[in-house]
């Protein structure tokens, strides 16, 4: 059974910074043969990605209003992946999942809350 357990979240105010985390677990086949991503969904909103990891790490993709604010990485020993999410805004209160990329619908997890105050 795949899980993906995400960690990290918390209040915060504009301009500061938060890091969170997902654990994967279960997965078929090797961690790092897996891209992964991250994804959020805000109150009243459908849930939109984020940023996207290639599992050699080499290829990374964010959507547009996190550019040069969000950074993904990833540790295929520890089977988990990062978002450094700095500058933080108001507009980026939602909660945050992680995922394969492309997402399947059987692998989401309860996701954390980030609540960003202006």
């Amino acid at each position: 059974q795949v899980q993906l357990v995400e960690s990290g979240g918390g209040l915060v105010q504009a301009g500061e910074s938060l890091r969170l985390s997902c654990a994967a677990s279960g997965l078929t086949f090797t961690f790092s043969t897996y891209a992964m991503g991250w994804f959020r969904q805000a109150p009243g909103k459908e849930r939109e990605f984020v940023a996207r990891i290639s599992g050699n790490r080499m290829s990374t993709d964010y959507e547009d209003s996190v550019k040069g604010r969000f950074t993904i990485s990833r540790d295929n020993a520890k089977n988990t992946v990062y978002l450094q999410m700095n500058s933080l805004k108001p507009e980026d209160t939602a909660v945050y999942y992680c995922n394969v990329y492309p997402p399947r619908s059987n692998y989401w997890g309860q996701g954390t809350q980030v609540t960003v105050s202006s």
